[in-house]
């Protein structure tokens, strides 16, 4: 649970015993739920320290955020940013009553949000039942719970406590966020919200996820669809460039506008990203094809010049060299949300200067 492999305690209490004993296991011989709640706090305190909160005022002023975006469904925070018990990981989870699921999504793509549905069965105690949750992708994730509407004054309690939840309606939250945090200007810190951009790393997730479905010549990328190969190529400029946000990003990048016209990738994955990268990103991006003729010997002198008068012309050429070599069939890459995940890190090594030296002492 605290990795997040599994979520439900009853699922994980099961699946310990199934593993861990031999023969029957009498449900009272078993950790309680509170139990298991302490020792993932405790693992949380070990390892990640005072850490751990500190993005937690930033999750609660999200948290507003998405609140008051869908303030007719009756929101309702619950879990541990209201609790204040996060770690590393831990999504803000919303409680929302609507009888349809369909008005709430159509709000948050209007919205720009990414997002996923699940249908959800939980078996507990014997009885099945089936949660629709809709996984929001953002700065911080979100995980939303939807119930009916006449289920909107229900007292839903803990299954650790067996107490009624924790819980905060917008007007009680607002009023923690000023107690907890009174120097925090509520509304210009949600107003700087709605005028900045959403977090691009949910955007990127969604770019290279399409590409799994997009299939490629035999005879050029033996390796198979794109995503396999945007991953290759992204383990490759880890190797020589751990620590080149801009090179990295272009290395996991460089092919997503296959996944949007594949008859023009390089100008369909510019314009997609337009605003989300650097310019030296979108210079190794815009040019990595032309840097495999420049290899080549077939660009003209006019484009060879230009390239070679470019301050990043050197990467661009090594850029190349790790998108030809990422063409293994046999290759061993991480997922998406591994890379996506290095480079939010190295993201935030960068921001506060931290050193590589630094970097190269945090668990992956």
């Amino acid at each position: 649970m605290y990795e997040r492999i599994e979520s439900e305690y009853y699922t994980a209490k099961r699946k310990a015993a199934k593993r861990l004993c031999r023969g029957s296991v009498k449900p009272e011989d078993l950790p309680s739920n509170a139990e298991i709640r302490e020792l993932i706090q405790v693992f949380a305190r070990t390892h990640e320290g005072d850490a751990r909160l500190e993005h937690l005022k930033e999750m609660r002023l999200h948290a507003l955020h998405l609140m008051r975006i869908l303030c007719r469904y009756r929101p309702r925070l619950i879990g541990s940013v209201m609790t204040g018990h996060i770690r590393k990981g831990s999504d803000i989870d919303l409680h929302l009553f609507a009888d349809s699921i369909e008005p709430i999504t159509a709000l948050l793509e209007s919205e720009g949000y990414p997002f996923d549905v699940e249908h959800k069965q939980v078996v507990k105690h014997n009885e099945t039942r089936i949660f629709t949750h809709i996984h929001v992708y953002d700065r911080f994730n979100f995980e939303l719970t939807i119930y009916p509407e006449n289920k909107a004054h229900y007292v839903f309690r803990s299954s650790i406590t067996g107490k009624p939840i924790e819980r905060a309606s917008i007007a009680e939250l607002e009023a923690l966020i000023r107690r907890e945090y009174p120097d925090v200007d509520l509304d210009g810190e949600l107003l700087s919200q709605d005028e900045t951009i959403h977090d691009p790393y949910p955007y990127y997730r969604m770019l290279l996820l399409a590409l799994e479905s997009v299939k490629q010549s035999a005879k050029h990328h033996p390796e198979g669809d794109v995503l396999y190969h945007s991953l290759q190529v992204f383990e490759r400029a880890r190797e020589v460039r751990p620590y080149d946000e801009e090179f990295l990003l272009a290395a996991l990048l460089h092919d997503v506008g296959k996944g949007i016209d594949p008859t023009d990738h390089v100008a369909a994955g510019l314009q997609a990203l337009e605003g989300l990268i650097t310019e030296r990103t979108r210079f190794l991006i815009e040019h990595h094809m032309q840097a495999h003729q420049y290899l080549q010997g077939t660009l003209g002198a006019r484009q060879r010049k230009k390239l070679e008068a470019s301050e990043d012309f050197e990467d661009l050429l090594l850029l190349r060299q790790c998108d030809d070599a990422g063409r293994v069939p046999t290759a061993v890459v991480g997922s998406v949300d591994e890379a996506l995940d290095y480079l939010r890190e190295l993201e935030r090594q960068n921001a506060y200067g931290e050193t590589a030296s630094d970097f190269d002492e945090e668990p992956m």
